[in-house]
């Protein structure tokens, strides 16, 4: 019989640990309810035996549940619940076909939980960062509606299409990282191996080297006998750069400079206000509250200017004020979002508007990657032009100079 700790509840309320001897997870829930104690958390304790099974238990906890995992649960989802199948079963089927080990054991413990009378949205907020805020929100309003097969479909169509626009932006910036990572590996390549070859051959000559040249072999130089701390310099200013964002102020500054940026910026910029009216509109569609809505879009904006441009609107329509007028003063979102949105406050099909709204600037996004993909293609083969012909002109000038003094 295996091991089992547990943290548990009792009559009293108070949380307690307890060590349980039995076969399974089942019999363990059973001993705790003949008990009278309600189990919050069961863990296998480690043993000999079990070992390898925990370990890779472990490496499965650090993959992730990507986007693909996450739209496929919720359609089928949505579609097994429309056509009446109960809500365990459909976890318990749901779980089964998942190719995600991580993801397949998130959807175990959720059906579990539904099994003992808790409520979805609050069995899904246990999990963090599998469901996001967003993602319970919408659940919970489904089941106080009654609707959760059409919130779920929803959630489905909201997912795929923010797949769709982040799969838009890596496509943009993954091409000039590959370009820029050849280029960089051929430039250090000539100037470890190539170069010195010919700083031997200009030395048997006693040729004076041009400037240029003398560069070159410096800089070769260097990164033959240095290389070990040029690396660890790039680094370690990676490193640090990384710990700088990921402070507030440091955040908050490389979100404005990024939305600054004269090539990537206005990329940015659409990205964030079609993320915003998207996520908006399927929350208010949803029938989330316009407070809750913008307090979720708030935390899913990825901006910390967008976001603190929320916030304010927030406040604003706390206190009475109308959105339109609010979104106009922080001068985050283009006249024209706002307009329409004003027009979606007066009509009463705010949640239509977003959406029109958000499938333009989804079709803008697209165009401007396209454009911003047409134009770094020049711009890196004229980058490895320039690397490489850099080399070749400082190994050829000497030679120039030998051929001058040998006529």
């Amino acid at each position: 019989m295996a091991v089992f700790i547990t943290k548990v509840r009792d009559a009293k309320g108070q949380a307690v640990t307890r060590e349980i001897e039995a076969t399974n997870i089942t019999e363990v829930r059973g001993k705790l309810k003949e008990q009278g104690l309600f189990p919050m958390e069961i863990t296998q304790k480690a043993a000999a035996g079990n070992l390898m099974e925990l370990i890779n238990k472990k490496i499965d906890d650090r993959k992730k549940v990507k986007l693909k995992d996450l739209t496929i649960f919720s359609r089928q989802f949505s579609t097994m619940i429309n056509a009446g199948v109960s809500l365990v079963r459909t976890l318990n089927i749901l779980a089964e076909q998942s190719s995600n080990p991580k993801f397949r054991r998130v959807i175990s413990e959720i059906r579990t939980k539904v099994e003992e009378g808790n409520s979805l949205s609050d069995a899904l907020r246990d999990y963090p960062k599998v469901f996001q805020k967003l993602y319970v929100s919408m659940v919970k309003a489904g089941e106080t509606g009654g609707v959760l097969d059409e919130v779920l479909d929803r959630l489905a169509t909201f997912l795929e299409k923010q797949a769709k626009l982040e799969g838009q932006i890596k496509s943009a910036m993954v091409y000039p990282l590959v370009v820029l990572f050849v280029a960089t590996a051929i430039f250090l390549f000539l100037l470890t191996f190539v170069l010195p070859i010919f700083k031997d051959m200009f030395d048997s000559m006693n040729a004076k080297l041009p400037a240029f040249t003398q560069m070159l072999i410096d800089m070769s130089g260097v990164v033959r006998t240095k290389g070990v701390f040029v690396v660890m310099g790039i680094v370690g200013s990676v490193w640090g750069f990384k710990r700088f964002i990921n402070t507030t102020y440091g955040r908050r500054w490389f979100d404005a400079t990024m939305l600054k940026a004269p090539v990537f910026g206005p990329l940015l910029r659409k990205t964030a206000v079609a993320r915003f009216t998207r996520t908006l509109g399927t929350l208010l569609r949803s029938g989330v509250p316009l407070m809750g809505s913008l307090e979720i879009v708030q935390d899913t904006a990825g901006n910390t200017i967008i976001a603190e441009a929320i916030s304010k609107v927030r406040e604003a329509v706390r206190e009475g004020e109308g959105l339109t007028k609010k979104l106009e003063e922080t001068g985050v979102f283009p006249p024209m979002v706002t307009q329409m949105i004003a027009i979606g406050e007066e009509t009463g099909a705010m949640d239509d508007m977003l959406s029109r709204i958000a499938d333009f600037y989804d079709n803008e996004v697209e165009e401007a990657v396209k454009a911003l993909t047409s134009l770094l293609e020049p711009i890196m083969m004229v980058g490895i032009g320039g690397m490489v012909g850099s080399i070749i002109i400082g190994m050829y000038l000497p030679m120039f100079s030998i051929i001058g003094a040998i006529q």
